[in-house]
C-alpha cells in the first residue's frame, strides 16, 4: 500500500510542533512508560495490561518491520525540542477494498495540547497525498470522547456505533465508528497537503543522481 519512500528509516513528516518519525530501539523506555498504563492500555485494542517485560522492544521490531513492507505505516511522535522524547505513536494499516485504517495515541504527561490532532492530520494528508486509498476509517471506544474530538478535527464523519473485537481487552465492547473519504478530505481547506518531507526527498533525488552517474555537489 505505502510507496517506497515510508519503506526506508530516514523518513519522517515534520508539522508545526512536531516529528513524526520511524521507531527506534532507543524509544523502548519511553514508550513503556506510558504504553504500561491502564488508563492508556484500556482505551486501545491491542496493548496489554500488565505490560509484559519485553513488550515495548517486540512491539518497535513489528512496527519497524511492517512499515519496511509498506503493509503498514507506524510512526513515533516526538517533540520538536532538544530531547526529542517519544510522546506517543500514530499508525496507519491496509484495510479492505482501498480504504485503510489509522490509530494514535498519546501520553497522559503531553495529553490536552493538540498533539494527537496534529499527528493524526499529518497522518492523513500523507495517506491520501501517496496512495490512492479511497477512504480512511478509525475507530474509538464509545466513552473515549478526547479520541472523538480528534476525529471530529480531522474532518471523519460517525458513521455507527457497534460492538468491536478488541483483542487485548477480551472480547467485544462497544465502539463508535468514523470515515473520512477522499472527496470530503480534498474540499477541506488546506493550503498545504502533505507535511514537511525535505529530508528525504533530498535524499531520494540524490541517490537518484548518483544513480545516473551525477554528482550531487556540481
Amino acid at each position: 500500500m505505502f510507496p517506497d519512500i515510508t519503506r526506508d528509516d530516514i523518513f519522517r513528516l515534520e508539522t508545526r510542533r512536531l516529528w513524526l518519525r520511524w521507531l527506534r530501539a532507543t524509544d523502548a523506555a519511553a514508550l513503556a512508560n506510558f504504553a504500561s498504563l491502564a488508563a492508556v492500555a484500556q482505551m486501545t485494542a491491542s496493548i496489554p495490561h500488565p505490560y509484559p517485560a519485553g513488550e515495548a522492544e517486540r512491539f518497535i521490531l513489528k512496527a519497524r518491520e511492517e512499515t519496511a513492507g509498506g503493509q503498514s505505516l507506524i510512526l513515533g511522535i516526538t517533540l520538536k525540542n532538544k530531547a526529542r522524547t517519544l510522546i506517543g505513536l500514530v499508525s496507519a494499516e491496509t484495510g479492505s477494498g482501498r480504504n485503510a485504517e489509522i490509530g494514535y495515541m498519546i501520553a497522559p504527561s503531553a495529553a490536552g495540547r493538540g498533539f494527537a490532532t496534529e499527528a493524526a492530520s499529518a497522518l492523513i494528508d500523507t495517506i491520501f497525498s501517496l496512495t490512492e486509498t479511497r477512504t480512511i476509517v478509525a475507530n474509538t471506544r464509545d466513552h473515549n470522547k478526547a479520541s472523538r474530538r480528534v476525529l471530529e478535527k480531522c474532518g471523519f464523519e460517525f458513521r455507527e456505533s457497534a460492538p468491536t473485537n478488541l483483542p487485548a481487552r477480551g472480547g467485544l465492547h462497544p465502539c463508535d465508528h468514523f470515515a473520512l473519504t477522499r472527496s470530503n478530505w480534498a474540499s477541506r481547506d488546506r493550503t498545504r497537503r502533505m507535511p514537511g518531507m525535505a529530508q528525504q526527498i533530498a535524499r531520494r533525488d540524490e541517490d537518484a543522481a548518483r544513480a545516473n552517474g551525477h554528482r550531487w555537489d556540481q
